[in-house]
């Protein structure tokens, strides 16, 4: 592992307490250290709380849960390579290849055992790694993560945006209008009106640095071919539902699943059936929330996410 200077360039985290820093993973990955209790972490302390962020998310995925959970533990979050500060130089952006920078970075950065808290395509990407390598992980709490969805009726508008996501050609068109047909802030908050249930519940200086955080990527070469690389690999994995459940089946650490009601891209049905295929696991449901309620409502995921932490052994 090198670690490399401060060279992030943009520091979004700061105004929530995190210090941006980067690592040489084959390529830089951008990570942010939100502390803990006592600015430590050594082995007698709990695990340390991972972040791993949604297709299309970064770190300020998190900022509206992160502050509260490092007043009890570590809590680090990372951009995956392709996302947010980390740019792909290169490297696949599937989520197996993600599962395996994750490792890496548990490995090499962090030097223990950690909680993956995921969200969307990071639940995806936390589960592929609990299944893999579970030596790494002490538990998973998966906030509204890409699931099997048999026999669930998908929102027209996400199915319609997936489908062009999966034409070659088209999609790079698809995104490449996108990006030329409306502003920076445009985007971001047509985001924010899929993915929160409320979109007036989203906080104004997220939507700000996630601004700052799209203009940025606006002038980065390849962003098109590495998002569309990760949703792919999603859409692959999601159209082998009897493969993805028994993967999910294999996991034998402590599951908290936390899921809203009004969830347009994961319907609440496929999280309640994964649920119950999976009767170890403890499941929360949010009701009137999307697909990240950990921006829409974090109070509310807080208050499963927090004793649950402190149950784990």
């Amino acid at each position: 592992m090198t670690t490399l200077p401060s060279t992030a360039p943009l520091d979004l985290a700061a105004a929530w307490g995190g210090r941006s820093q980067t690592v040489d993973l084959d390529g830089p990955v951008h990570w942010v250290d939100f502390g803990g209790p006592d600015g430590r972490d050594d082995e007698s302390g709990p695990a340390p709380v991972v972040l791993v962020h949604g297709l299309g998310g970064s770190h300020l995925n998190w900022v509206g849960v992160a502050p509260a959970l490092a007043q009890h533990r570590r809590v680090v979050a990372l951009d995956l390579p392709g996302f947010g500060l980390s740019p792909a130089h290169g490297r696949a952006t599937t989520v197996q290849h993600n599962a395996a920078v994750l490792s890496r970075f548990v490995h090499e950065v962090l030097g223990r055992p950690v909680v993956l808290v995921g969200n969307s395509m990071g639940g995806m990407v936390s589960m592929i790694l609990a299944s893999r390598r579970p030596e790494q992980v002490v538990g998973l709490v998966l906030v509204d993560p890409s699931l099997p969805t048999p026999g669930q009726r998908p929102d027209p508008q996400v199915a319609v945006t997936f489908g062009l996501y999966a034409v070659p050609r088209v999609g790079e068109r698809f995104l490449r209008r996108l990006n030329t047909r409306y502003t920076d802030r445009q985007r971001v908050l047509g985001t924010v009106a899929l993915c929160f249930a409320d979109p007036s519940r989203a906080d104004p200086a997220v939507i700000d640095a996630g601004v700052e955080l799209a203009a940025w990527r606006r002038q980065q070469d390849g962003q098109e071919t590495e998002f569309l690389g990760a949703a792919r690999s999603i859409l692959a994995m999601l159209r082998r539902p009897r493969r993805y459940d028994a993967l999910i089946a294999a996991i034998d650490r402590p599951v908290l699943l936390v899921h809203g009601t009004r969830d347009r891209f994961v319907p609440v049905g496929a999280a309640r059936r994964t649920a119950a295929l999976n009767p170890t696991w403890r499941a929360a449901y949010l009701e009137g929330r999307g697909h990240t309620p950990q921006l829409e409502a974090p109070d509310e995921v807080l208050a499963h996410v927090e004793p649950w932490l402190a149950s784990l052994p």
